[in-house]
């Protein structure tokens, strides 16, 4: 549990805490100021030692971010690599599957992320493949039986977004897990919203994949990104892209790494890096679990207030939410309602179609308002938020 004295100590060291109240987590959270000094502090090494040699005096700090941020998932060490996009890595595991051939099929969850969707769809496309979306339960989660109905020897991957980007809804990812691994067919999980917000287990969720941005509900930097890949996954994978890190040329061979890291490139960021190790130590430091409870008071007291005001509809979907609270205000939309909170120095987000097209196109919707809670919120936050949108609500209908 997270005291009063916890939070207020976590605002402090939280100097975005002072200029506004930010609801927006699910997009870019605000970053604590270890995170920030690590960045600025190597930074400020690669000026005066220059960056090869900064980079060389931080290799102790590189290789803890990789036990933390393994640990952090329930992986082994090898199975974690880094990035600077969620999307991207993502992409390049999916690139470097077996080719599609005509009549294979791609089953997802109606949630999925766009982006994962708009990459699986140019690869069916071009190979006479289909994408399939995965019949929902009466909660709107996706249904593992019906997953199970669906699958024949044409199936070649089924793919889930766990928490998806236009609501509260948590999908029933091991569950899905189950179904996948009893059939022997590839499991990808999009975590972009669930790391640093929920307990994360690979192998209780059986994937082959997951993936995550570290700029979110873990307060690393943006430009951050894991991927974890079961190691015996990658024996499958046939990378179209490699560097001299991840398949250097031996005795005139190329000789692909043996672990996750096949996926990155020898350049990277070491002082976001560096920065994204400093927010996995603060999130384990704190207990994921403890930070799960206080998003679900913040976000269940949210939403109870949303649901008061007259001309608001919570568009949350799911029996088991997180702290990704859409919303939609009667005769404005939700970008007009994003603009007019941060007037008030408040912060949401609004999300259109393209981030989740099955979901919205199969619930009318075009545009959805989402707050979304961090565990540095606070309850006083809470109400200015919901008061702020009564208003908004109340101009509106005048």
């Amino acid at each position: 549990m997270l005291s009063d004295a916890r939070i207020d100590s976590l605002r402090s060291d939280t100097p975005g805490c002072a200029e506004r109240r930010h609801f927006n987590h699910a997009g870019a959270s605000l970053p604590p100021r270890r995170v920030t000094e690590a960045i600025v502090g190597h930074l400020m090494l690669e000026s005066t030692r220059g960056p090869m040699e900064a980079a060389a005096r931080v290799t102790d700090e590189l290789a803890m971010l990789r036990t933390n941020a393994s640990r952090f998932i329930g992986a082994e060490e090898g199975e974690v690599a880094f990035g600077g996009s969620g999307s991207a890595l993502w992409g390049s595991v999916f690139a470097a599957l077996p080719p599609l051939r005509s009549g294979d099929r791609i089953l997802i969850g109606r949630q999925e992320w766009g982006g994962n969707v708009a990459s699986m769809q140019r690869a069916a496309s071009h190979a006479g493949a289909s994408i399939e979306i995965i019949p929902c339960l009466d909660d709107g989660s996706v249904d593992a039986n019906a997953l199970s109905a669906m699958l024949n020897d044409k199936v070649r991957l089924i793919s889930l977004t766990w928490l998806p980007a236009n609501g509260g809804l948590i999908n029933d990812a091991e569950a899905i897990g189950r179904v996948a691994n009893a059939a022997g067919v590839p499991y990808f999980v999009d975590a972009g919203q669930a790391l640093g917000q929920l307990p994360i287990d690979v192998s209780k969720i059986g994937c082959d994949v997951l993936k995550a941005a570290g700029r979110k509900y873990v307060r690393g930097p943006r430009g951050t990104a894991l991927v974890y890949i079961r190691s015996k996954f990658l024996e499958t994978l046939n990378p179209g892209f490699v560097d001299v890190s991840s398949g250097p040329l031996v005795d005139g061979k190329v000789e692909l790494r043996k672990d996750a890291r096949l996926f990155e490139t020898s350049e990277a960021p070491i002082s976001l890096l560096l920065g994204l190790g400093e927010a996995i130590a603060l999130a384990s430091e704190l207990g994921v679990e403890a930070i799960q409870a206080r998003i679900a008071f913040l976000a269940t007291r949210l939403r109870k207030g949303l649901k008061c005001i007259s001309g608001v509809e919570v568009r949350d979907l799911g029996t088991k939410q997180s702290g990704l609270v859409s919303f939609t205000v009667e005769g404005i939309s939700a970008s007009v309602v994003r603009s007019k909170l941060a007037e008030k120095s408040i912060s949401i987000g609004a999300n259109g179609v393209p981030y989740t097209p099955f979901d919205m196109t199969a619930r009318g919707l075009q545009e959805i308002a989402r707050a979304s809670v961090s565990y540095y919120n606070t309850a006083g936050e809470v109400e200015d938020l919901v008061d702020a949108v009564e208003k908004i609500a109340k101009d509106a209908i005048r």
